[in-house]
């Protein structure tokens, strides 16, 4: 069986920066699975799993477009402690929830520093710009069932929920 649409992936891999850093992984843990095809995964690491197979086992590094997206420096930006309620409370990497706009829709904003007037927020997903180099090795492969395709991604292991 190969990797195309609509078959479920399981994949355990390592991912590191740029320093060969380990940013996450999946070893002494549970796989990554994911319904192939349907945008679970950034889109660089899918397409290079299209075409594979069970057991097969290779390095990639993907470029920041086809990751995390690159930065955005619109999305960083400087407010007034007054602005937040409980502005004492906040502390450099905690997320906080908010609006870029008034009509737009809630998003994450990690808080990347705190001073006495100033709080600077970034709504950049925290691997924004970074290229990221995984290491795989697809554990396995089955058939989606009718109602994982229906929904875009995978119920379990067995096909139903996982609790």
């Amino acid at each position: 069986m190969k990797i195309t649409k609509n078959i479920v992936v399981t994949i355990h891999y390592t991912l590191t920066d740029d320093n060969s850093e380990v940013i996450d992984s999946s070893q002494g843990g549970e796989p990554l699975t994911y319904l192939h095809g349907h945008g679970g995964i950034i889109p660089g690491l899918e397409a290079e799993l299209e075409g594979k197979m069970l057991d097969d086992a290779f390095k990639v590094s993907i470029q920041p477009d086809l990751a995390y997206g690159v930065i955005d420096k619109n999305l960083i930006f400087r407010i007034n402690r007054s602005s937040f309620a409980d502005s004492k409370n906040i502390k450099t990497g905690m997320q906080v929830r908010g609006q870029l706009t008034k009509e737009g829709p809630s998003m994450i904003f990690w808080v990347k520093e705190v001073n006495n007037e100033d709080i600077v927020l970034d709504g950049n997903h925290p691997l924004a710009g970074q290229t990221l180099h995984f290491d795989v090795k697809v554990s396995e492969l089955r058939n989606a069932t009718k109602e994982e395709i229906a929904h875009g991604h995978v119920h379990g292991p067995h096909g139903h929920h996982s609790h």
